[in-house]
């Protein structure tokens, strides 16, 4: 015969009333991963998810809740214990009461939990990421990019209207030396689930555009140190350690380490040290070259001293080398005249004597001495010589200039 049915509120109270009594469900340590994590008017409901460690796929499943009046303190001790949020896909171990609620069904609800726990899966999932880089061949790979002597060009990722971007490049722009420095900020979202992929999109953008910058800083300045999980990401480590240019990475504080500073050329603790460390390149920079100006000063001034005290020299050296140098061109000069110049200067001498000798006797043959001793005369009239008969009148006194003597006559008849 069968049995008086009962109503599903009765079967659900029934069930209720068991769990509670079981005094095993309660306050019972359990490990579990998070997911579908949410807080709702202060409260945090989540679900308790046990996978298959061989595929990964969930074997078990239990709603859960931490009831607003224990998440605020569970929360902040997690996060200060572990460097992060509480959020979804975390390995966590939670003490849980197990509780039914006739409208509602199964529950746990978590009244503290282990952050050491969580630690230890943390740092395990940053060594297996740490060791996967590694067996790809790119975790050293931006470490060992080599820096440009004037890092100036800088492109920044960051979150717009950041404290942190504003303390960073204040800093840098305000620098004593009055370094000239030229930025780009490239916007993302720096804390949260949506953080790593922001980031990775930024530094897309940058990579197109290498050519215009020198390196890549990704700052975050204050926040919470949780915060910092998001920069614990495979993708985005993976992404930084390829990138063509040097990163600087500036996010926490100095006791906060993330996946990425495994991965970074340069690592420091905050923005303002990422800008002091750009300014200590630039600076160190300028230093080489004072000193290269320098030195180049003084070997010039050493150079120009020497010449002149050479000049010096050489000018007083150089008239008794000119004196010198004569005095034993003459004396080459007079060794070196051989005797047959001295006989063809001789014969030079006589030719010329002989030329001269020829030219006076032609001039004693042409004077008019000689032509008067051929038998010729000179008539002159008031002591000029007589050429035409015309001019003569009778009477005029002749005088005839002969070899040897003269004569006197007078015009008596003129014939023409």
């Amino acid at each position: 015969m069968m049995a008086d049915p009962i109503t599903l509120l009765q079967l659900n109270s029934r069930i209720s009333s068991l769990i509670a009594g079981d005094v095993s469900l309660h306050d019972v340590w359990v490990t579990a991963e998070t997911g579908d994590l949410r807080v709702s008017g202060g409260h945090c409901y989540l679900e308790l998810i046990e996978k298959d460690p061989a595929n990964g796929r969930p074997v078990a499943r239990m709603r859960a809740i931490i009831w607003a009046s224990h998440y605020a303190h569970i929360s902040s001790e997690f996060a200060v214990a572990t460097g992060q949020q509480l959020v979804s896909d975390l390995k966590v171990m939670v003490k849980v009461t197990v509780n039914f609620h006739p409208a509602f069904g199964l529950s746990a609800v978590i009244s503290d939990i282990n952050p050491e726990f969580t630690c230890g899966d943390l740092i395990r999932r940053r060594m297996m990421m740490i060791r996967r880089l590694t067996d790809e061949g790119i975790i050293d790979m931006n470490r060992t990019l080599p820096w440009p002597d004037v890092p100036w060009r800088v492109a920044v990722v960051s979150a717009v209207g950041a404290a942190g971007y504003g303390d960073f490049i204040t800093h840098l722009y305000g620098n004593p030396s009055h370094l000239r420095f030229s930025t780009e900020l490239f916007p993302a979202v720096m804390q949260g689930e949506n953080a790593p992929q922001s980031i990775i999109a930024a530094l897309d953008e940058i990579a197109v555009r290498t050519d215009d910058f020198d390196c890549v800083v990704i700052i975050r300045g204050g926040g919470a140190t949780g915060d910092l999980a998001s920069f614990d990401n495979y993708d985005l480590a993976a992404n930084v350690a390829q990138f063509p240019l040097p990163v600087i990475v500036g996010i926490g504080h100095e006791r906060d380490v993330t996946i990425l500073d495994y991965v970074v050329a340069v690592r420091v603790k905050t923005p303002t040290a990422a800008a002091e460390w750009l300014i200590g390149r630039m600076e160190a920079a300028l230093t080489r070259v004072r000193d290269l100006a320098a030195e180049i000063f003084r070997a010039a001034t050493s150079k120009v001293s020497g010449g002149l005290q050479q000049l010096a020299y050489y000018q007083g050296l150089l008239p008794s080398l000119s004196l010198g140098k004569i005095d034993r061109a003459r004396s080459s000069l007079d060794a070196a005249v051989p005797e047959a110049l001295r006989h063809a200067v001789e014969l030079i001498v006589r030719r010329q004597n002989d030329r001269l000798d020829a030219a006076s006797r032609l001039v004693e043959a042409l004077s008019p001495q000689a032509v008067l001793r051929r038998g010729y005369s000179v008539c002159r009239v008031n002591g000029r010589a007589v050429t035409d008969a015309s001019a003569l009148n009778a009477g005029d006194i002749l005088t005839t200039v002969l070899a040897s003597g003269s004569i006197k006559s007078t015009v008596t008849e003129i014939e023409i």
